[in-house]
């Protein structure tokens, strides 16, 4: 790999001083240009943007280090990183990892001598139902076996070019395919912004995210708070183990979210608009570059937006640098304006003090693609699906020991026996649900269904069989929650290491019934005390494995 000298540095960071605004949002972008330019982030590079933007260079480095996929030290030509979640490790990932040492030479965390490979773990890249997956720099290959690894290294070391491509996830019939292009947006626009923040509010909609909250009665709040500017913002930092369906919404129906969008400035009464994507989607950039255009050639995107002369409106694509944390909306919008992504205090909330202070709407993808929906075929038809408190439909990633993986639309209110049955999964002993930060649920309960009055998820719905260690799928989920706390506050911090300890030493049989009592009081303090829901909820797999399956260890 090439080691750039300080001319080499000045010259590239002056041509990108020409494409970025020399302000402090832009550290992230120019951090990640350096990146793809050099393999990694020199320490001249940081100084000299320090000096850029009117910040120390010790600010750059705290930023450049708080996420996973900016590298301050030198790799390999070739950066590969294996998922480590549990989808993966169940679909043989280990298997992978020990033929690439082998074919390498190097371990884990480790380069080649001759900068040509490094190879380390990484956590879900949005593709569970395709497991174990690999990334290599920006591309991300699907369905990995030991043989198929094997062949695209030796490609690369004769400087064969590897190409990819993900196939669609196995899906039912989508509401999305039913409906027009543009055709939810102007019929928004024949209404006034308050009207549709009520067709909103009238069809059950919530934040597809996990925690629920009212979708038409969030826009209400944007709407009405004071500010001279305000913002929409797309949360496409989908990091949730075992969920993947923003991969599925994004290959097809990127112009639902982008339409979701527009509907959302008209109804809170924004201009801009910022669609912040995982890193792992950084090979979509071009694809989202190109929807955005035909939206603003087709009069749908930019100003007077469908000749409405008060109505302006755009949007710009975003690409954080590997955090989960930054799922939270707070820690989302500090890493837009170029700080770690560490959640905020709240109250205030966004919707009155958001991106740079200013009022501002947050909602993920999910969210924004249902509205044009309801925008198009009516309030009616979304609120008269689901159960009496979770109305209309979701999708959910399912991926685990099942025979039919893949990402389904249904209603609210199906239990988890109607779940077995229709991805045909043999023998199940526990569903989780929600991600790592959900609840896993015995066979016992399988009757019990996905609703925000029972089990309620953003949507990944992991299933494992008879075959899998309890213990094993606690320590992944422990150790990624290690791994992915910002380390903001301490209940956070130190719990997690404490739980994970705690287990290991269950599964030893050493447990002493005062330390098992000290970690249910743990638990309890990490839920009441942590900043945001990372702490507030990775000790759920602790208290299942204590509560629900004591039996079963």
């Amino acid at each position: 790999m090439y080691i750039p000298n300080h001319d080499d540095i000045n010259k590239f960071l002056s041509e990108a001083e020409q494409q970025h605004a020399m302000e402090r949002k832009s550290i992230i972008p120019l951090l990640q240009a350096t990146q793809r330019k050099y393999g990694f982030v020199p320490e001249y590079a940081m100084q000299k943007i320090g000096v850029m933007l009117g910040i120390s260079s010790a600010e750059v480095y705290g930023v450049a280090t708080f996420y996973s996929f900016i590298e301050v030290e030198p790799k390999g030509k070739y950066h590969i990183a294996l998922s480590i979640d549990m989808p993966s490790k169940m679909a043989g990932v280990d298997d992978v990892a020990k033929r690439l040492e082998k074919d390498l030479g190097i371990k884990m965390g480790e380069t080649t001598y001759d900068l040509m490979f490094s190879l380390e773990w990484t956590g879900c890249v949005g593709i569970s139902d395709m497991s174990p997956a690999m990334i290599i720099n920006e591309k991300i290959f699907p369905s990995i076996t030991p043989e198929k690894a094997s062949e695209i290294v030796k490609k690369l070391r004769h400087g064969e070019p590897v190409e990819t491509e993900i196939p669609q996830s196995f899906t039912n019939d989508l509401s999305f395919d039913q409906v027009e292009k543009n055709s939810g947006l102007k019929n928004a626009l024949e209404l006034s912004p308050e009207e549709v923040r009520n067709l909103v509010k009238d069809s059950g909609l919530r934040g597809h995210g996990g925690a629920g909250f009212p979708t038409g009665m969030k826009w209400d709040f944007c709407a009405n708070a004071e500010g001279d500017k305000k913002y929409v913002v797309c949360n496409a930092d989908e990091g949730e183990p075992g969920c993947f369906k923003d991969m599925l919404i994004f290959s097809r129906f990127a112009d639902k979210v982008i339409e979701g969008m527009t509907v959302a400035g008209y109804a809170v009464g924004a201009d801009e608009g910022i669609l912040y994507l995982r890193w792992e989607y950084a090979f979509m950039k071009e694809k989202l570059e190109e929807i955005l255009e035909e939206k603003r050639a087709a009069n749908m995107l930019g100003n007077k937006i469908c000749g409405k002369d008060d109505f302006n409106f755009d949007i710009r694509l975003y690409f954080g640098a590997g955090a989960y944390v930054c799922g939270e909306e707070t820690a989302l919008i500090e890493s837009i304006e170029g700080h770690r992504g560490e959640p905020r205090n709240k109250p205030p909330f966004p919707v009155t003090d958001g991106l740079f202070g200013k009022p501002t709407n947050v909602n993920n993808v999910e969210t924004f693609a249902w509205v044009p929906c309801i925008l198009a075929k009516g309030s009616e038809w979304y609120n008269s699906a689901g159960t009496e408190n979770s109305k209309g439909y979701k999708l959910f990633s399912i991926s685990g020991d099942c025979n039919k993986p893949g990402v389904f639309e249904l209603a609210w209110g199906m239990s988890l026996n109607d779940i077995v049955e229709l991805v045909d999964a043999k023998d199940p002993k526990a569903i989780q649900i929600g991600g790592y930060s959900g609840q896993l649920v015995p066979k016992k309960d399988f009757d019990r269904v996905l609703s925000y009055e029972d089990l309620a998820t953003g949507g990944s719905v992991i299933i494992f069989d008879k075959s899998r260690n309890l213990y094993d799928i606690a320590e992944n989920y422990l150790e990624f929650f290690i791994e992915e706390s910002c380390g903001q506050c301490t209940p956070c911090r130190w719990g997690n290491t404490a739980l994970l300890n705690h287990v290991e030493k269950m599964r030893q049989g050493k447990a002493t019934r005062k330390e098992t009592k000290d970690i249910e009081t743990l638990s309890e303090t990490m839920v009441l005390t942590s900043k945001c829901g990372l702490g507030q909820t990775s000790p759920n797999i602790v208290k299942n494995l204590m509560n629900d399956f004591a039996d079963q260890l």
